[in-house]
Order: C-alpha cells, then structure tokens, then sequence
C-alpha cells in the first residue's frame, strides 16, 4: 500500500533534503534566498551583523507602515509594522535594537496619529500595547540605554496627550506603573 503524501510539508521535511545539500549547494541555495526578496537580505545583514545600520530596513518598513504616505493612498498596517520587529527578532533579537525598535514603532504611531487623527481603534490599541512592551524590555538594558528609552517614551506620552480615544491616559498609567515598579 502507498502511504498518501501530505498535503502541507513541514520544516521536517526540508531539514530531511537539506541534509543531501553539499556544502556547494548550501551556499547556492542561501545566494538564491538573499537574491529573492528584501526581508531575506535585512534577515541575513541581521544575522550576520553585516552592513552600517542593521535596524535601517526593520525602521523603513515600520515608517511605512505607521507613518504612510497618505497623498499616495498608502493605508496603515499595525500587523505589517509589528512584523518587522518580529522578523528582527527571528534574525538576531538584541535586546537593546529590540527596544530601538519598539520605540521607533511608537514614535512612528504617535507622530502619525498626531498629524492625522485616524479613525481606527485598532492603530491606538497597538500603539498602547507595543509602548508597554518597550518599557518592559527596557530593564533588560544598560542603566543608559534604558534612560534614553525612558526619555523618548516620555515624548511619546507627551505628544499623544492630543490623540484622543484615551491613549495619552493609557500610556501615562503604563509609564507611571513602571516607573513605580523601578
């Protein structure tokens, strides 16, 4: 009796044919991920801590994302925005470009929803939630680099008092429980 293929493969699957690879055929198939697509590229610099700024693919996709351009017709994306922080992470995760990041994505937010006020509780709820996750990795980091966080969070709660839909509250009881907690 033939066993039925199945329908969706597995990381098994590949892990079992990338053991037939040589080391030539590993470096040509690695040469033909770099080659397809920009995430792979940022993914690789990342790992490998190739390139002058690492973050800079991880921040431009943010900016787009949070911050687009509006003349274009270009939409938001909260799911498309925290997904490069998560690629990050899947690269090489350093705490502190981590933090970079989170608080990148709420200087992003903040300044978007400042100049526009969008109408999409969604975009405020992922501003809120992902200001909490930078000040929860900020005790991972050094005592300046946490300060430097802390400072533009700060900004962040500062400039988003204007925003509505209660962020400015939500972030000040977010930074206040923290700064409580320290």
């Amino acid at each position: 009796m033939v066993k039925p293929k199945k329908q969706n493969p597995t990381w098994s699957d590949i892990k079992a044919r990338l053991s037939n690879f040589d080391h030539a055929g590993m470096m040509a198939l690695v040469q033909d991920m770099y080659a397809l697509n920009k995430e792979n590229k940022a993914f690789l610099h990342a790992r490998f801590g190739i390139g002058t700024d690492v973050l800079g693919p991880y921040k431009e996709s943010i900016s787009r994302w949070l911050w687009p351009d509006i003349v274009k017709n270009q939409n938001t994306s909260v799911s498309k925005a925290r997904k490069a922080i998560a690629d990050y992470k899947k690269a090489i995760g350093r705490v502190e470009d981590l933090a970079e990041l989170m608080t990148y994505y709420c200087e992003q937010a903040v300044g978007f929803g400042t100049e526009t006020f969008p109408d999409d509780v969604r975009y405020f709820d992922s501003l809120v939630r992902m200001y909490g996750q930078a000040l929860r990795i900020s005790v991972n980091l050094t005592p300046d680099q946490r300060a430097d966080i802390l400072h533009r969070l700060e900004k962040v709660k500062k400039q988003s008092e204007i925003m509505g839909y209660g962020v400015g509250n939500e972030l000040a009881y977010l930074i206040a429980d923290y700064l409580i907690d320290e």
